[in-house]
């Protein structure tokens, strides 16, 4: 029954105004509203599934800005876009985690 392990459930946030520009949040706006989806996950669901859930952020991350991204303890990962059409900026995105 998979519907226990929550940690097999990917959420993918990307600012609405982000989408299509290239335009990237600022590490701590992305980290300020992955700490609140996982936040409301855990009133809803508990803090176990909270935990276990892993949040990406998808806005126009890419080898300049990936690191600083993945500094927020509570991104877990990339929906990486346009970033992934090149293999060395991937690898760098990639490298991240």
């Amino acid at each position: 029954d998979n519907t226990k392990d929550f940690s097999k459930l990917v959420i993918a946030y990307e600012p609405v105004w982000a989408i299509g520009t290239g335009l990237t949040a600022t590490p701590q706006q992305a980290q300020d509203t992955h700490a609140e989806i996982r936040q409301w996950i855990s009133k809803k669901a508990g803090a176990d599934v909270a935990d276990a859930v892993r949040i990406q952020y998808g806005g126009s991350a890419n080898d300049k800005n990936a690191a600083d991204l993945a500094a927020g303890p509570d991104i877990d990962g990339f929906l990486v876009g346009g970033a992934s059409l090149k293999a060395g900026p991937f690898s760098a995105v990639y490298g991240v985690f």
